[in-house]
């Protein structure tokens, strides 16, 4: 095998195996939230996105990108989470064009108790992942990079 060739294996590979992290992660969050309070990751995520921020509140574009949605996704995901009462909408003040989506009270108390079960889920779906040889060092460079300490 050429030189280059060595090099696609190797992304490869690692792109296999950053697939299957996320898929396992994704899979373990899925089932612990939706067992526990009917959410999804994506919903969680919304809510978790939006409570971060200063007044609960973003432009729908913005939450779109945060979540990694279309805009028409977007608009579904909102629009469900508002008909459970966990979200809300209103046109911007100065931007009639602008469209924003604020996490309820509700939002945050459902936010709260589901942080718990997310963060127990995920801290245990990296520890087994660790333990599997092909995610071993990825799992570790997530631990050291992202997870630190001092971060």
């Amino acid at each position: 095998m050429s030189s280059h060739e060595d090099d696609v294996e190797v992304r490869a590979q690692g792109w296999r195996a950053l697939t299957a992290l996320h898929a396992r992660l994704e899979d373990r969050l899925e089932r612990a939230l939706q067992a526990e309070f009917r959410l999804s990751v994506t919903e969680y995520t919304a809510l978790d996105v939006l409570n971060r921020q200063h007044d609960h509140h973003l432009r729908m574009s913005s939450l779109a990108d945060a979540v990694v949605l279309s805009q028409s996704a977007t608009t579904r995901l909102v629009s469900r989470l508002e008909g459970q009462g966990l979200l809300s909408r209103y046109i911007c003040a100065t931007d009639r064009r602008g469209i924003y989506t604020e996490v309820t009270e509700a939002g945050r108390s459902l936010l709260a108790k589901a942080r718990t079960v997310h963060d127990h889920t995920l801290a245990a779906a990296l520890t087994e992942a660790a333990e599997r040889p092909e995610l071993t060092g990825l799992v570790a460079a997530l631990r050291e990079t992202v997870w630190a300490p001092d971060r």
